[in-house]
């Protein structure tokens, strides 16, 4: 059977955590994606929505006052940023390197034949992948 597709304008991933601070200083310091938004006192909850240029898909991280439920990811939940040009690549690296985080093995070896892999301070990983993408 053949469903109906829809149009989705955006596209938002959102995930609480309990290291906020550290998590902007990833995301936006070490990997310089852009703040689009950010917003306090809603409902207990405060947070920050980071985006690409131009484009309608969106991290969203979010902190509430009690706390955040979650456990640490698996080792195979991945972020993955396909990045055209190697010294692009280097550049996000040498940032993060600064910053104190380092590469760390893929659970699935493909991840590593043209990307590297690096842990937030979450525990989610990030593949930096220096392809075109799909």
């Amino acid at each position: 059977m053949k469903f109906p597709k829809f149009e989705a304008l955006q596209i938002r991933i959102a995930r609480p955590t309990d290291q906020f601070e550290k998590v902007i200083e990833f995301y936006e310091t070490g990997l310089g994606l852009e703040r689009l938004t950010d917003f306090t006192g809603h409902r207990g909850y405060e947070g920050v929505v980071y985006g690409l240029p131009g484009l309608p898909y969106h991290l969203e991280f979010t902190r509430h006052e009690a706390g955040s439920p979650c456990p640490a990811p698996t080792k195979d939940n991945l972020l993955v940023f396909y990045i055209e040009k190697q010294g692009e690549v280097m550049d996000v690296l040498d940032r993060l390197h600064v910053m104190g985080y380092k590469e760390v093995e893929s659970e699935n070896p493909y991840w590593e034949e043209k990307g590297v892999t690096i842990e937030d301070p979450d525990g989610w990983r990030v593949v930096l992948m220096n392809t075109k993408g799909i």
